[in-house]
């Protein structure tokens, strides 16, 4: 109850100050756009073979303003299904306002990502072609919640987040508490990292550690991340539950060269007394290892349409994927 009175509290307080500004400017949309990924894929799995054409995303975008220091976002996937029994805002990913109320601090409301670190889990979705096993499993990864933000300066920024918990199924009396920094070392070295700890069903907290580093020198982008997970009671707090995760792009002209791998493991003593998972994401007794390269081509500039092709293949279920595919960006209205 009194996690719940002090979200309405914090609810509450960012909705009067809103109120007392005053604007003349009414609101405005900044951008409308579509965009839309389609692929050809061929893969083996247990030596079984499939062929088919799918659509993997379609995407609709609203950005804009209410008044010049207020600023609100949607994306609706319109190839998931809309509505779930325990979560009538399952395929909405964003759905927020956000005031930018000083220099330093602004505030967010609505639907937006669960705030964990890692570039990989940070990415737009339709540029990913595949995914760890933390983020496939992961129940939900856009939550309703509230977020504060301090901005130190341009470049480096502290956050603040209570939000449904990614474990529910929905929308249920489970939350996560999220602290990010996002900021970085060097021109060269970006990072997220975030302290998470998020309530699961049985209202357990499980403490993830996540740290996100995204290094570029020139045309070569590499990223890292690790992530340790931990459950309380858990006998090794940390790399008993854990993934890592690399990345490699290197840009010549209008084409990606293109490599990502990762590997994750959960000792199988990480049960409680009652057999039961502290990481309900990860099972116990996994060991997952996945890798893969490709080449992706912009023929048309870098913001409209990408070309790609790409072969990975996991440990889990021994397949072997390739596929070939086109995204695609529709511009409907831009300010």
């Amino acid at each position: 109850m009194r996690k719940a009175l002090l979200i309405i509290a914090f609810i509450g307080q960012t909705f009067i100050l809103l109120a007392q500004q005053k604007t003349e400017t009414p609101g405005w949309v900044d951008r409308f756009y579509i965009d839309m990924r389609a692929t050809f894929h061929q893969e083996t799995e247990d030596g079984v073979y499939n062929s088919q054409v799918t659509g993997d995303y379609l995407n609709l975008h609203l950005l804009g303003h209410i008044t010049p220091t207020v600023d609100y976002r949607i994306r609706q996937r319109l190839n998931k299904k809309v509505f779930d029994e325990k979560n009538m805002f399952n395929a909405t990913d964003f759905m927020y306002i956000n005031w930018q109320a000083s220099p330093k601090w602004s505030f967010l409301f609505g639907k937006h990502a669960v705030l964990i670190g890692g570039y990989e889990y940070d990415a737009v979705p339709i540029d990913v072609y595949y995914y760890s096993k933390f983020c496939q499993n992961l129940y939900q990864g856009f939550t309703f919640g509230g977020s504060v933000t301090y901005h130190f300066n341009e470049n480096q920024r502290l956050v603040m987040q209570i939000c449904n918990s990614p474990l529910s199924l929905g929308f249920q009396t489970i939350y996560a508490y999220n602290l990010a920094w996002c900021g970085r070392f060097f021109p060269w070295w970006q990072t997220i990292w975030s302290v998470n700890f998020v309530q699961d069903q049985d209202r357990r907290f499980v403490n993830y550690i996540a740290l996100g580093n995204h290094m570029q020198f020139g045309d070569l982008l590499f990223d890292v991340d690790i992530m340790n997970r931990s459950g309380f009671g858990q006998k090794r707090f940390f790399m008993s539950d854990f993934t890592l995760i690399s990345k490699l792009i290197y840009s010549l002209g209008n084409w990606n060269i293109c490599a990502k791998a990762g590997y994750e493991a959960n000792a199988a003593e990480n049960v409680d007394a009652d057999g039961r998972p502290y990481d309900v994401v990860i099972a116990p007794g996994t060991e997952y290892v996945y890798a893969g390269c490709g080449v992706e081509w912009f023929p048309w500039g870098r913001d409209n349409v990408r070309l790609h092709g790409v072969y990975y293949r996991d440990s889990a279920y021994h397949r072997n994927n390739f596929e070939l595919g086109a995204t695609w960006r529709v511009d409907i209205i831009r300010r």
